[in-house]
């Protein structure tokens, strides 16, 4: 049988029609060759769409692409009154379209990774209460190096928005509201990037890793309808910037909601918004925002952890309550590892009764999580900043005493050494959940082997127009 030779070269631009769709928004077109169909996976891209895309890996079977531009839309997409963003790439398809693509891919894996029938334990699909506008936290980038939409070509000058699709040094600027984040925000944006440009200061050049300005950050709070503004620049030329008239602007465009200004110094010539070295600081009114989750209040500073869409993670977190149920005894514990700033903790605390711990490895969060838990006057609950691997080992007094675990780990999923000791403790349940199942369902058949039988299974829509589905299952020990 003569040897398949590899049908492209990486970085060849490709023009394919989708015609079919991968869990984590891949699209699949099948090209005929005379060996067979040859696969091709183009990110981002949805059934029924023509597509350039950009090829990053190709094997004899198969080629991984990057999307590049859609060139014609697919017969279900329809038009939005939202700037189009990189972010966002399912915004044209009605949301029903996008909860059935998703649950479809997503109910897959755990049949094919984690060899789970699912059959009789699987509960439907929760879709996200707010469809636009339902983030709370959102990042955009300076650059030197811009992209035109209506051209579609780039350009030199001053940018300030997202990331080009598939590049780290291209920025869109954001002129309008995107339909993600908050309308009177971004609709504000433009008018400050103008003041930026004014100033005279260099925004950030990617590829020589030089200038001033580098990212604008904003937190925002749904409860109290605040916003938590912090501009990232670097040192050069420090003394030449206004910053009284970046906070009169500020509060100029949008007033009241203003709860506090950060500005932080970031010297790093890597593509991040935290610094290994620099600083922070308020340079008007406060540091955090209030969110309420559920009746409880939370104070997130900018760095904290928090969900990002709060009105879905208030039914996904009564969903964790729920599957979590009331502890066998009255001196059982309830653990919230991956505890982030104590939401689920405290709530559990709050539903139970019992005594939680909470763990996370980021002492801002476990600093958060404290204060919000004296806020709302929990006291059945105590967090800790440790690794969670670590503080199983030191605290083996709760072997056997456990009753239920908690788990929320990072997209990554749990590291199998740190699972290993989770299932060492011997709870009674285990409530997991992911924001990737396909780390999920890897890691169910881990504790399937250890005893612990898949009883729940749920998703949640935690983020409407992409491709990220959250999901929530319950084990409980044979």
């Amino acid at each position: 049988m003569p040897r398949v030779q590899r049908k492209y070269r990486k970085g060849e631009i490709i023009d394919v029609e989708i015609t079919g769709f991968a869990f984590g928004g891949k699209g699949i077109a099948k090209v005929p060759t005379e060996q067979g169909d040859f696969t091709v996976f183009v990110q981002n891209s949805l059934p029924g769409q023509h597509v350039k895309a950009r090829v990053i890996k190709c094997k004899n079977r198969f080629a991984e692409c990057k999307l590049e531009a859609v060139v014609k839309p697919a017969p279900t997409e329809v038009e939005i009154p939202y700037q189009p963003i990189p972010g966002a790439p399912y915004a044209r398809l009605p949301i029903e379209e996008q909860l059935k693509l998703k649950e479809q891919t997503a109910l897959e894996l755990y049949k094919r990774i984690g060899n789970l029938e699912i059959d009789g334990i699987y509960e439907g699909m929760l879709a996200s209460p707010m469809t636009w506008h339902y983030r709370n936290k959102m990042e955009y980038s300076f650059s030197a190096i811009g992209f035109d939409l209506a051209s579609a070509e780039e350009f030199d000058g001053f940018a300030l928005g997202f990331k080009h699709r598939g590049t780290w040094w291209k920025v869109e600027n954001l002129d309008a509201d995107s339909g993600l984040f908050d309308a009177e925000l971004e609709n504000g944006l433009k008018e400050l990037r103008q003041f930026f440009e004014a100033s005279g200061l260099p925004p950030w050049h990617p590829p020589k890793r030089e200038g001033f300005y580098r990212f604008f950050v904003v937190r925002r709070s749904l409860h109290a309808n605040k916003l938590l503004l912090n501009l990232v620049t670097t040192s050069d030329e420090l003394d030449q910037f206004d910053t009284q008239g970046f906070i009169d602007l500020c509060v100029k465009i949008w007033g009241e909601r203003i709860q506090g200004i950060l500005h932080t110094i970031n010297d790093d010539k890597g593509e991040r918004v935290e610094a290994r070295s620099g600083s922070s600081s308020v340079i008007y009114g406060e540091e955090k925002v209030i969110e309420r989750i559920n009746g409880l209040d939370f104070e997130i500073s900018m760095s904290s952890f928090f969900q990002t869409n709060p009105k879905s993670a208030e039914k996904l977190y009564s969903l964790v309550v729920d599957f979590a149920g009331k502890p066998a005894s009255e001196d059982a514990f309830l653990m919230d590892l991956f505890c982030g700033t104590g939401t689920i903790g405290q709530l559990l605390a709050k539903g139970s009764g019992a005594k939680v711990i909470g763990v996370d490895i980021v002492e801002s969060s476990i600093e958060d999580a404290k204060e919000n838990a004296k806020r709302n006057g929990v006291e059945n609950v105590e967090f800790y900043a440790a690794d969670a691997g670590k503080f199983l080992r030191e605290y083996p007094e709760y072997i056997g005493k456990i009753d239920t675990i908690v788990l929320d780990p990072p997209r990554a999923g749990i590291a199998p050494k740190t699972l290993k000791k989770v299932i060492e403790l011997g709870a009674r349940r285990i409530v997991y959940v992911s924001c990737n199942p396909s780390t999920q369902a890897r890691d169910a058949a881990t504790l399937s082997e250890a005893g612990y039988e898949m009883k729940r299974l749920k998703l949640v829509d935690q983020f409407p127009h992409t491709s990220h589905v959250e999901a929530i299952a319950q084990f409980d020990k044979a």
